[in-house]
């Protein structure tokens, strides 16, 4: 019996709900979800198996006009993931408008069949949904335009369906019993930078890095040490807050997640640290595994 496997990339705006669609169409939490945008980073695969075929979603960053070296790795890695899918993802938001016309324009010199997803279609109604179908008709003309809730899973069968009908005869390209390409020290990190996203607001957020500097199992228990990297002194302050109060909620907040994930009792300690215009530097983005 032939099998079935490939790369699905999904692309769009920040806000579009990228994320939330990624974790209904894997089944499983790999991106963070936050309601600010720009909160994707990396390139994030969640790989799904079944008997005869292997699905590798693959989460990217919103597309955005890079104004510092961190965006522009960001843009980079978007830029590659349109290049490397079998099938790509176009993921939109029911009431975004779209002028980002450098990504169109990929889009529509791809080779690779394209889908429109329009997402958050529960805040809308069903004249504005079909007028938003008859607009991607004609600016992209995809193979298929699907019209979905990522929140409330609505129409994602058929986003699957359409998948699987589209994927490439090909052996796996990973283990059948593997669910991402990244490690338990990622998703930690990214744990921790989601509870930052959701408790602080305006710049704090996008001038944060998490770096998991220690990661210990001692038998039913997890030591896991970690740093917040900002930018700017007064940022150190916003983070830790007034006498701790702040770095321990999200302390907190986090280890309880974290617990979750990895099914055991956690040992979590946070350390603030800051390197000035880390986001500009291309030794530290390098470090932090952002690459050009």
């Amino acid at each position: 019996m032939s099998h079935k496997a490939g790369f699905v990339s999904l692309v769009g705006k920040p806000n579009a709900g990228k994320s939330t669609l990624m974790n209904a169409l894997v089944g499983e939490k790999m991106s963070i979800v936050t309601s600010k945008a720009q909160t994707t980073r990396h390139r994030i695969l969640g790989i799904v198996n079944e008997p005869d075929v292997q699905i590798i979603f693959s989460d990217t960053p919103g597309v955005i006009k890079p104004h510092y070296g961190l965006q522009e790795s960001m843009m980079s890695v978007v830029n590659g993931s349109v290049v490397d899918a079998d099938l790509i993802l176009f993921v939109t938001d029911i009431n975004e408008r779209y002028d980002e016309n450098d990504v169109l324009e990929r889009l529509q010199k791809t080779k690779s069949p394209v889908a429109v997803i329009i997402n958050k279609i529960d805040k809308s109604d069903e004249e504005k949904v079909m007028a938003k179908i008859e607009h991607w008709k004609e600016l992209l003309n995809p193979e298929a335009i699907f019209a979905v809730s990522a929140l409330h899973d609505h129409n994602i069968p058929a986003v699957l369906q359409f998948i699987h009908d589209k994927l490439p005869e090909h052996p796996p390209y990973y283990d059948k019993d593997t669910l991402t390409d990244r490690t338990e020290r990622f998703f930690v990190s990214e744990i921790i930078r989601e509870k930052i996203f959701k408790l602080y607001d305006k710049e704090i957020p996008y001038s944060t890095e998490v770096l998991i500097t220690a990661f210990k199992e001692e038998g039913k228990l997890t030591r896991i040490s970690a740093e917040v990297v900002v930018e700017r002194d007064s940022q150190k302050n916003i983070i830790i807050g007034k006498g701790g109060e702040m770095i321990k909620k999200v302390g907190t907040y986090a280890r309880q997640d974290i617990e979750v994930f990895l099914s055991k009792k956690v040992f979590l300690e946070i350390f603030v640290k800051v390197i000035a215009d880390w986001r500009n530097r291309k030794n530290y983005l390098k470090s932090f595994g952002y690459e050009n």
